[in-house]
């Protein structure tokens, strides 16, 4: 196992000629994605792979850095494609990997041929002319209470982002992925992503785009997924889906997972992407 390989703790399964690679969101792991993968290794190479500062990572590989914007994610990314020789993939991306797959892209459009975005934002915070479904007022509050005690506030945004009460297993799943990230990194991590405007990106990109967005995300309004099939730069197309929450795959699998599947064995035709 190579260096990138080893401290992105990436796993290669299944078998197939197309690969199919999964890049997590913010606080969660590879561990995520155990609904899909069963589905892929059949007919797909398969990778999985802990974005640095995940709970599973070292902590001290965390350059604060490198990764308070994307683009230090997204060489991560191409980096893993590298060492293990892929030349072409299809990448499939919830939340921050989804716009890590976005800047990747962008530098080498070579080793993708689609990307699948799930729960996409170029931008949270609302702008003029722009609706990214918080004021700077609810981040700056979120990294308040976050850095005033970390425990009390996994147990009051896992349920909110993943819509349903503290009992359900999606709910305790995320706060356990979520408080296995030291908190310091957590909220860099969180910082990054809340703050960021990754809006003029979006042009830039040619390789085709899925957007699969729940039709009930508190983090990223139906509208975002729109503003971002209007923006990009190649073909896309966009499915709402019937699921509530931020995680869909998560905790609606019975609903997401079909659609997933359905998007990664089938390319945009040209009456989809009109």
């Amino acid at each position: 196992m190579g260096v990138v390989e080893e401290a992105h703790n990436v796993k290669v399964m299944g078998s197939g000629s197309k690969t199919v690679v999964l890049g997590h969101g913010f606080g969660t792991d590879q561990s995520v994605w155990k609904h899909l993968v069963p589905a892929l290794v059949d007919e797909y190479r398969v990778v999985v792979y802990d974005n640095m500062g995940s709970g599973p990572t070292n902590p001290d590989y965390f350059d604060f850095e490198r990764y308070s914007s994307l683009e230090g994610y997204a060489y991560d990314l191409i980096a893993i494609l590298e060492e293990l020789q892929i030349t072409s993939c299809i990448y499939l991306g919830h939340s921050i990997s989804s716009m890590t797959g976005v800047i990747a892209s962008i530098f080498r459009p070579d080793l993708f041929s689609k990307i699948i975005l799930l729960s996409a934002s170029p931008r949270f915070i609302n702008a003029e002319d722009y609706f990214g479904g918080f004021e700077k007022e609810d981040i700056d509050q979120l990294c308040q209470a976050m850095e005033s005690n970390y425990k009390s506030w996994i147990d009051g945004f896992a349920p909110l982002v993943i819509g349903g009460d503290m009992d359900s297993v999606a709910v305790q799943e995320f706060s356990r992925t979520l408080f296995n990230v030291r908190p310091d990194i957590s909220l860099s991590v969180f910082r990054t992503i809340f703050t960021f405007d990754l809006r003029h990106f979006l042009s830039r990109v040619t390789v085709p785009c899925h957007i699969i967005q729940s039709s009930k995300d508190l983090a990223v309004p139906v509208a975002v997924s729109e503003y971002i099939h209007q923006n990009l730069g190649g073909k896309s197309i966009v499915e709402v889906i019937s699921t509530e929450g931020h995680l869909p795959h998560l905790s609606a699998p019975e609903v997401t997972i079909p659609v997933l599947l359905r998007h990664i064995s089938h390319d945009i035709t040209t009456d989809d992407a009109c």
